[in-house]
């Protein structure tokens, strides 16, 4: 190639790299939220890393920011762009609808009230249905939370929950208005304290999350929920309609991560960090390069 065709071909790409970087720089950054336990800081960080693999935009974090209540005030007010979230969660803590076990009926319902509500569009299962998972010891003969109302200590369960199970209509009030179950003492604690509390017989039952990681470590049971108290909760990303329209590509990039999770999956990815200490931002890489998604 003679010098005259080198710079042009140099000119062209150097054109090209600043077009390319003019067209970043003039994208709005994306804000990812998440609640503030282990599982929605995992998924929260899956999220924001593949947003920038496959959209090369600047995501800013806002990883581990409290409660429902406070993610979905965040999602509001703009302050996010999206985070993950729990359709029993949306239906009976944000919308204060009845109790649904219908998994199907109760995403349509949430999805129909979030897009006419507050103008969000709650995309397509990730795959995870992490509902309430009330836990005791392999030891208790119960199988059921039915056989745990009628096999019941004589004092009655020392039950352990977290701050949301305690106050929420779709948590320790329906479970005690669908199976009665008896308690010598309810103990409210922090998520992480929970199974603590059961192994040192603190607490006789706690009221967990289906994916937790210690579920698949521990010598524990989860009491099967045989009259439906609890709705279901599946994962999805909920997200701003505003961002959708200004963000070229981030629909698309997002439902590349609906179906590539399982309760299972997300039961080890849980692990990796409580148990064996793992950073998150190196559990979400390992996750996207093993679904693919790298």
């Amino acid at each position: 190639m003679d010098r005259t065709k080198t710079i042009a071909a140099l000119t062209a790409v150097m054109i090209a790299a600043l077009a390319l970087g003019a067209c970043s720089a003039g994208t709005r950054a994306i804000h990812v939220g998440s609640k503030n336990f282990t599982e929605q800081v995992v998924l929260g960080e899956i999220i924001a890393q593949h947003i920038e693999n496959r959209l090369h935009v600047k995501v800013e974090r806002s990883l581990n920011l409290g409660g429902t209540l406070l993610a979905h005030q965040a999602l509001l007010n703009g302050q996010i762009d999206l985070y993950p979230e729990y359709t029993g969660t949306a239906l009976a803590a944000v919308l204060k609808d009845p109790v649904n076990t219908d998994t199907a009926a109760v995403r349509a319902h949430v999805r129909s009230e979030y897009a006419r509500r507050f103008q969000v569009d709650w995309l397509d299962p990730l795959g995870i249905d992490n509902g309430f998972a009330m836990v005791v010891r392999s030891a208790v003969k119960a199988r059921t939370l039915s056989d745990a109302a009628k096999q019941a200590p004589a004092a009655g369960w020392n039950l352990g929950v977290g701050y949301e199970f305690e106050q929420r209509a779709d948590g320790l009030a329906a479970l005690k208005k669908t199976y009665g179950l008896r308690f010598a003492s309810i103990k409210t604690m922090d998520l992480g304290l929970l199974y603590k509390a059961l192994e040192d017989g603190q607490v006789t039952m706690i009221a967990a999350n289906a994916t937790d990681g210690l579920l698949s470590k521990m010598d524990l049971k989860i009491l099967a929920d045989d009259q439906h108290a609890f709705p279901p909760y599946e994962v999805g990303i909920e997200v701003r309609q505003t961002a959708l329209r200004e963000t070229p590509g981030l629909r698309e990039a997002l439902t590349e991560l609906s179906g590539k999770f399982s309760n299972a999956k997300m039961q080890q990815l849980n692990f990796q960090v409580d148990g064996r200490h793992e950073s998150v931002n190196q559990v979400a890489q390992q996750f996207l390069e093993q679904a693919g998604l790298r």
